[in-house]
């Protein structure tokens, strides 16, 4: 692993933006609730490491290399019964529905067909189709492996070619297809046709969909590991990475491969986490530096973006972000998690809705689930709501319910 490509230690704070105009509404617990806890294996060791919401489903991923299944609508059923006071204090059991001997880094559910991609720490992207399996007179729900990235057919045609052979070390060189250390994040274009990972070995590797082929490498995209990326709804691709810079790449009308188009630095130590929220217009990135930047577009025709500002209030590193709408989830080995709305067009400030505090130990993964819009995604009279997936180091996931004022 390369240097500085995930810390829990905090660095020095941003102070080359102002903080973004935060109204506080945390006082009334009755904005967010604890529905139900996620516990972990038995194993103390084993952390979560990874969240996907696919429909119903949640999948866990696990250091120890493991993929559970949780239902959602066993949390939306707690929500409604609201039979406990805390319901953090009532413990849920999942269902494992797969193993593999490497520690899974991220989960990405395609909603293609029901494709499920975990990313590895030994360098592979696994492919998974939703199955089931007959144990004790039981139907049990099952991920039944479908392809391993690069494929047996990829290696194959790079490894009789000496031009597919690169440097990815000092005296060592390997195919471009394969990636040579963790994959730490997965995208997918907005069509569903390209498949994005980057890695800790710095490059970001482009995959076509269904087939699984690998089409494009692109080395040393960063000076450093990268630790997140996020694909826009217009195709522009960003990358975070602990050399604590953001990267905006794009292909153009007509060209096979992806060129930078942009260089973001705001952060002063690495960053971990990306989201896009705002159906594309509003990038956040979250870093070792205890902030939140929120990135706007710039609205100069060629998709840039330029810091408006920060979200502060984290007391440690930012490790983990979820956007959807006008909402950002952030979570931080501080052991909390908050959430963020962002202002209507009268206010370009930010609300906090929420800070959770029931984990113990550093929050690594959320996924976030909208709920409770009218059809044209305006608010009702009585608001919104959102669950919030919030896993962690202790290897608990917890489900909160959020509700959300309308503005």
């Amino acid at each position: 692993m390369l240097s500085g490509a995930m810390s829990l230690a905090s660095q020095p704070s941003l102070r080359s933006l102002p903080s973004l105009d935060v109204h506080d509404l945390n006082t009334s617990r009755s904005l967010h609730q604890c529905i139900a806890t996620i516990k972990g294996h038995s194993s103390a060791s084993a952390y979560v490491s990874a969240l996907a919401v696919d429909g119903d489903s949640l999948y866990i991923a696990s250091s120890d290399g493991s993929i559970r299944l949780w239902a959602l609508d066993g949390a939306r059923r707690s929500q409604e019964e609201q039979q406990q006071d805390d319901g953090c204090s009532s413990s849920s059991s999942s269902t494992t529905v797969a193993d593999t001997d490497s520690s899974v880094k991220s989960l990405l559910a395609t909603g293609n067909g029901g494709l499920l991609l975990s990313s590895h720490q030994d360098g592979k992207i696994r492919a998974w189709r939703a199955g089931s399996r007959r144990r004790d007179g039981e139907t049990r729900p099952q991920l039944v492996l479908r392809a391993v990235l690069p494929t047996a057919v990829d290696r194959l045609r790079t490894c009789l070619l000496p031009w597919s052979y690169v440097e990815i070390r000092r005296h060592r060189r390997c195919t471009w297809v394969h990636h040579v250390d963790a994959v730490t994040a997965l995208a997918v274009s907005p069509d569903g046709a390209l498949l994005y990972s980057a890695s800790w070995d710095r490059s970001i590797k482009v995959w076509r969909l269904p087939g699984f082929r690998c089409v494009e490498s692109i080395a040393a995209a960063h000076d450093d590991a990268i630790n997140a990326l996020a694909v826009s709804p217009d195709g522009r691709v960003y990358t975070g990475s602990a050399d604590k810079k953001i990267k905006a790449w794009t292909r153009g009308p007509g060209q096979r491969k992806h060129a930078l188009v942009g260089t973001m630095e705001r952060h002063r130590s690495a960053v971990n986490a990306l989201a896009l929220g705002a159906n594309g217009k509003v990038l956040y990135s979250g870093a070792c530096d205890r902030s939140v930047v929120v990135w706007e577009s710039a609205g100069g025709g060629d998709g840039g973006m330029e810091a408006t500002g920060t979200l502060r209030g984290h007391a440690r590193a930012i490790l983990c972000l979820a956007a959807a709408g006008e909402l950002v989830c952030s979570g931080s080995a501080d052991w909390t998690v908050r959430v963020w709305r962002r202002g209507g067009a009268e206010n370009n400030g930010y609300t906090c809705l929420a800070v959770m505090e029931s984990h113990g130990a550093a929050v690594k993964s959320l996924a976030l689930v909208r709920g409770g819009r009218d059809d044209d995604g305006s608010c009702s009279s009585e608001g919104s709501s959102a669950l919030v997936c919030s896993g962690a180091l202790d290897g608990d996931v917890k489900i909160w319910s959020v509700f959300i004022p309308c503005l």
